[in-house]
C-alpha cells in the first residue's frame, strides 16, 4: 500500500515538474520572438555562392580578340590578378569560380587587343564580379537584329559560350499564326556563331535557339533563350553583294553585330541581301530568289573583290553584274552600282591564309570600277579605301580583304548621300514603309 503510494506520489511530481520546464521554455520562446521583432532583425538562411560568372562587353571597334583579368582586392586596397584569359574572341566570357576567393573581394577587367596581341586601347576599370550574371544555364546570344533596319536575308547567329564548350546546336523556328512556333531547321555549330545558307524571304517572326552539345550531338547545357528576327515583305531599297555588305570585321565579329555592317551608317532603311563568299556569278545565280520577293524600287549592287581576287576575268564579271542590271530592269527595279572595294594581298596571305591573288588583280578590278563609273547610276566608295599604291589601306581593315570599321563607316555613308541626293522617292518610301511596320507589325 506504502509503495502504490509512493509511486504515485513520484508520477504527480514529474507531471508538473514536465509542465513547469515546458511553460518557461514556450515564454522563453515568446521573449526572443518578441525581442527580434521590435529589433527588426531577421536572420536569412545563408546564400549559396555561385560557381560561376558570366562577363559581357560592348564589342571594340579593330579588336581581334579580348584579355579579360580577374583581380582581388587586398586588405590594403590594392588589385592583385588571380587569373587572365588572353584569347577571348566573344564579347563575354563564362568563368569558373572554383578557387577564386574571396568572391566580395573580385573585380574584373577586359582590354581589347589587336591581330598580334598588342592592346589597341586601355583596360577597363575595375569592375565587381558580385554584379555579374551568376551560373548562366545556357550560351547567352549576342547578336544585335534589334538594331537594324531590317534583318539580313542570311542570318548569323551568335552567343558567348559555356566554359570549354565548343560544340553547339542552332534551332531555328517560325512562329505561326496561332502563337505555335514551327520547327524549321537544325544548325550544327562550333564555339561562338554559325551562318545559315537559308535565305529568309518569306514574312514572319522567326525565333532561334542554341544550346551545347558534345562532338557526338549529346546536349550538355540548356537551352538558350530565344532570340528573334522578323522578315518584312515589300522593302523599297535592298543591296545584294558578299560579305562586304554581309557584314562582319576584323577577322572575329560576324554580321550578327551591327560594328562592321555598312547598313548600319546609312540612315536610309536597306534591307542587307549580302552572301558572303558571293562571286558576282553566285549573286546572279540568286537573284530571282532572293531579290525578287523583296519587290525592292532600287537595288544597290556591290561585287566582284572575290572575282578578281580568284582569278576571273574583270570582262567576266562585267558581263555578271550587266546581266543583274538587265534583270532590275526587267523588273522595275533601279540598279546602283558600287565600285569593288581593293585588297592588300600580303595581309590576306599572312593573316586569313587566304591563297594568293592573282599578280595582275589591280588591273581586272580597275576594269570592273571603269565599268561601274560609266553606268547611269554608280557610286564610287573605293577610292577612298585605297593607298598610294591602289591597295587597300592598312588603318582600314585587319585582315587585308574586308574593310572595317572606317572602310565600312565611308562606304554607308557615301551611299546614304547618293540616295538621298538622287533618289528622294525612295528614301521616303523606305522610312515610311519602316515606320509602318514598326507601328502595326504589317
Amino acid at each position: 500500500m506504502q509503495l502504490r503510494f509512493f509511486r504515485h506520489g513520484l508520477g504527480v511530481l514529474l507531471a508538473v515538474l514536465l509542465v513547469v520546464s515546458m511553460t518557461q521554455a514556450s515564454a522563453a520562446g515568446k521573449s526572443v520572438e518578441r525581442g527580434a521583432e521590435r529589433s527588426g532583425v531577421r536572420t536569412p538562411p545563408e546564400a549559396a555562392l555561385p560557381s560561376s560568372v558570366l562577363l559581357r562587353w560592348a564589342p571594340y571597334n579593330g579588336a581581334v580578340r579580348y584579355e579579360v583579368r580577374i583581380l582581388v582586392r587586398t586588405a590594403e586596397g590594392r588589385m592583385v590578378e588571380q587569373q587572365k584569359l588572353s584569347r577571348v574572341y566573344t564579347t563575354g566570357v563564362h568563368i569558373p569560380l572554383t578557387g577564386l576567393l574571396p568572391q566580395d573581394d573580385l573585380y574584373w577587367t577586359v582590354q581589347p587587343l589587336g591581330y598580334d596581341g598588342t592592346p589597341i586601347a586601355a583596360a577597363s576599370a575595375p569592375q565587381p564580379v558580385s554584379e555579374a550574371r551568376a551560373d548562366p544555364p545556357a550560351p547567352v546570344l549576342t547578336a544585335e537584329y534589334d538594331k537594324m533596319a531590317y534583318a539580313p536575308l542570311y542570318p548569323v547567329y551568335s552567343w558567348i559560350p559555356l566554359s570549354g564548350q565548343t560544340h553547339h546546336e542552332v534551332e531555328v523556328y517560325r512562329r505561326a499564326a496561332d502563337g505555335r512556333d514551327v520547327f524549321l531547321h537544325t544548325l550544327q555549330a562550333g564555339e561562338q556563331d554559325v551562318y545559315d545558307d537559308a535565305a529568309f524571304t518569306v514574312p514572319g517572326h522567326y525565333v532561334y535557339r542554341v544550346r551545347g552539345v558534345t562532338t557526338a550531338g549529346t546536349p550538355i547545357s540548356d537551352w538558350s533563350a530565344g532570340g528573334t528576327f522578323d522578315v518584312v515583305p515589300h522593302t523599297p531599297i535592298a543591296a545584294i553583294g558578299d560579305s562586304i555588305t554581309h557584314g562582319g570585321g576584323a577577322i572575329t565579329l560576324p554580321p550578327s553585330y551591327t560594328l562592321y555592317d555598312w547598313e548600319t551608317y546609312c540612315t536610309v532603311p536597306i534591307k542587307n541581301l549580302g552572301h558572303s563568299g558571293d562571286t558576282t556569278a553566285d549573286m546572279l545565280a540568286r537573284f530571282d530568289r532572293d531579290v525578287l520577293p523583296f519587290a525592292p524600287r532600287v537595288l544597290i549592287i556591290m561585287g566582284g573583290v572575290n572575282d578578281y581576287r580568284s582569278g576571273v576575268y574583270g570582262a567576266q564579271t562585267v558581263r555578271n553584274l550587266a546581266a543583274l542590271g538587265e534583270k532590275c530592269r526587267a523588273h522595275g527595279i533601279t540598279p546602283i552600282f558600287l565600285t569593288v572595294t581593293p585588297i592588300r594581298p600580303a595581309w590576306m596571305t599572312k593573316r586569313m591564309t587566304i591563297m594568293t591573288p592573282p599578280s595582275d588583280w589591280m588591273d581586272h578590278r580597275d576594269y570592273i570600277n571603269d565599268w561601274v563609273r560609266q553606268q547611269e547610276f554608280s557610286v564610287d566608295v573605293s577610292s577612298t579605301l585605297a593607298d598610294a599604291n591602289g591597295e587597300l589601306e592598312a588603318a582600314y581593315t585587319t585582315d587585308g580583304l574586308h574593310p572595317d570599321y572606317m572602310g565600312k563607316k565611308h562606304i554607308g555613308q557615301t551611299v546614304d548621300s547618293y540616295l538621298r541626293k538622287n533618289f528622294a522617292y525612295a528614301v521616303g518610301a523606305a522610312e515610311r514603309r519602316l515606320r509602318i511596320y514598326r507601328e502595326t507589325g504589317e
